[in-house]
């Protein structure tokens, strides 16, 4: 009979035999090498948050699974990085079967909040209370052939794109693409005009938060082929005027922060800066862009298809059907924590009926 345990790490005390197994591992499942679910970025995050977490899974001493989280006041968990992360879940050996919730206990965690779940988390899919589509860009089989499916499905949009660029070059001056950019102002600029679109359109500002400025600039000085900052400028007249910042591995690159310079707004630089670098991805050896879940008409015109992503929570139950205690707070405190939550509401309220069904039996 194998002997199994769960090592709980910081991720700062992996080494390179666990990457190199974390990798392995991942390359077996047959899921893209999205790079929001390399030991990389859970590095760079663990870097930033006292809370990240890797939970080491192993049979005979050898790690069969890892799974990365952060853990939070009163053992409320979260997927690494929430709310930057576009890809979570956690890295298997094909073949294990695992209860979550006794993942959860083996962690000190009483509940673990998910809202870019993959596809194919058989452990965590169940769990899952809303099914949302991530669009992404197949551009594997190159550029022409990417673009004449554009042609096909979207002609005008595609024509207009290019005429935008033309005369952006004609009234402002040279336009210049810069694939892989290692230019601090730049990255400085598309921080200020992704902020200001944040606080324009009443969503919280990510780059106000210090954690995700640093992990961005942690990221942007990174080397890892697996998980590396790419940033890409669109220049005209030497000045930027649309950037996008995003994580690549060999074959996948994420669609992370783009922006542009709303004074020249008419040109449409950010949907130049698009085509532009999924040009140069796909020379570069990109086989997959994945454009990310959250709602943006240009990703309708973009796309070639579209893969689920999943929100919802696991909440652990304890002996007796009860749910795990949310806090030491009062429990009016508590009512609010869960309530202000609305994913892990849901996953309590599941919880709540799957024991009384099973206290029913």
């Amino acid at each position: 009979m194998s002997r199994k345990r769960v090592l709980v790490l910081r991720p700062d005390e992996l080494g390179p035999t666990e990457y190199k197994t974390w990798r392995h591992l991942r390359s077996e499942s047959g899921a893209p090498e999205n790079p929001f679910l390399d030991p990389a970025f859970t590095a760079a995050v663990g870097q930033g948050r006292p809370g990240a977490r890797v939970a080491v899974l192993e049979e005979d001493g050898t790690p069969v699974g890892f799974f990365p989280y952060e853990r939070g006041a009163w053992g409320q968990g979260r997927a690494i990085g929430l709310g930057v992360s576009d890809s979570q879940g956690a890295v298997l050996r094909p073949g294990i079967r695992l209860d979550p919730r006794r993942l959860l206990a083996a962690c000190a965690l009483s509940s673990w909040e998910f809202d870019n779940l993959e596809a194919g988390q058989h452990l965590f899919v169940p769990h899952a209370t809303e099914e949302l589509a991530s669009p992404v860009v197949d551009i594997g089989e190159g550029f022409e052939s990417y673009t004449r499916r554009l042609r096909a499905t979207a002609p005008g949009f595609l024509r207009q794109t290019l005429a935008k660029e033309r005369r952006l070059a004609r009234q402002v001056g040279e336009v210049r693409f810069v694939y892989d950019a290692h230019d601090p102002d730049a990255l400085r600029a598309l921080m200020r005009w992704k902020s200001a679109q944040y606080r324009r359109t009443g969503r919280r500002d990510r780059f106000a938060q210090q954690w995700i400025t640093a992990l961005v600039e942690r990221l942007a000085d990174g080397d890892e082929p697996e998980c590396r900052g790419l940033l890409s400028v669109l220049y005209a007249a030497g000045r930027p005027v649309a950037a996008h910042f995003g994580l690549r591995s060999p074959t996948v690159l994420s669609w992370w922060f783009p922006a542009y310079d709303r004074d020249y707004g008419k040109y449409s630089p950010g949907l130049v800066l698009h085509l532009r670098m999924l040009e140069a991805a796909a020379a570069d050896g990109v086989h997959l862009v994945d454009l990310g879940s959250g709602p943006a008409r240009y990703k309708d015109s973009f796309k070639t298809r579209e893969l689920p992503v999943y929100e919802g929570a696991v909440v652990r139950p304890v002996p007796g059907g009860a749910v795990y205690r949310l806090s030491r707070e009062p429990a009016r405190a508590a009512r609010r924590f869960v309530r202000d939550r609305p994913r892990l509401a849901d996953a309590v309220r599941r919880t709540l009926e799957e024991s009384g069904r099973l206290r029913g039996r």
